[in-house]
């Protein structure tokens, strides 16, 4: 089963790291029989009149388990990786629930909500009413955000993975020039952005740029790509300053 780790705001601006490394370090720390699948970074609203470190996005660590037995170990090794973590300034917040809560009945609207209007603490501990949610640090304004991450992930329509693990293949050590048939078979699905309708074969390369993030729509990973010449894709999606 499925069980969602959120993190949200457990850096500075000059701390030197963002909750992306946070959570990606988390892997080390997991329980016995817990097992890291993938990570994805929810983008929330960005407006003046909301807190947010850099670009108010939150970190989920979706880990398998093969029961919900193993959350207590999970959320105790969560909240002591933050603890070893803490950064002064920084305003954690941890969100662990899994796949079978029905506290997801409320966290998927809630995180929704967070993408297009401010919303308070309060309002986080309400719709995460089932699941664990708890504040580490600082305001405790973290608990927002991971609890949005936790809904939106969950309802796998928003969202980019910042890792993907299928038999042992991570995204960052993929190199930079691929193949689709080798994305396909880790279960990452291409999408052409071609008006001729025209889509990769197995055999065609994919150039990703240093920087492959799969975007999460119908709760599968999905690279959109583009032709660049024949038999040569590249990602549509780039990080700022990549140029083709």
């Amino acid at each position: 089963m499925k069980i969602y780790v959120a993190f949200d705001d457990t850096d500075t601006i000059d701390c030197g790291r963002g909750t992306g490394k946070l959570a990606r370090w988390y892997e080390d720390k997991l329980p016995v029989g817990v097992k890291l699948v993938s990570i994805v970074r929810q983008q929330l609203l960005v407006r003046d009149d909301i807190p947010y470190t850099s670009h108010n996005s939150s970190l989920v660590c979706v880990v398998e388990a093969d029961d919900e037995s193993v959350i207590p170990a999970v959320i105790r090794s969560a909240t002591e990786h933050i603890a070893e973590n803490f950064v002064e300034g920084s305003d954690p917040g941890l969100c662990v629930c899994s796949e079978n809560n029905k506290a997801l009945e409320k966290l998927i609207p809630f995180g929704q909500k967070c993408l297009v209007e401010k919303v308070t603490q309060t309002e986080a501990h309400t719709a995460a009413e089932g699941a664990h949610l708890s504040g580490h640090g600082g305001t405790n304004d973290g608990i927002i955000g991971s609890a949005a991450g936790v809904g939106l992930t969950h309802n796998g329509m928003h969202g980019r993975f910042n890792e993907w693990i299928h038999n042992g293949n991570k995204l960052r050590d993929i190199p930079e020039t691929t193949t689709a048939g080798f994305l396909r078979s880790i279960g990452i699905e291409l999408i052409s952005m071609e008006r001729s309708g025209s889509s990769p074969k197995n055999e065609d390369t994919v150039m990703h740029y240093g920087w492959l993030r799969p975007l999460l729509f119908m709760k599968k990973a999905v690279l959109p790509v583009m032709l660049e010449n024949p038999g040569q894709w590249g990602t549509a999606i780039r990080k700022k300053g990549t140029v083709k």
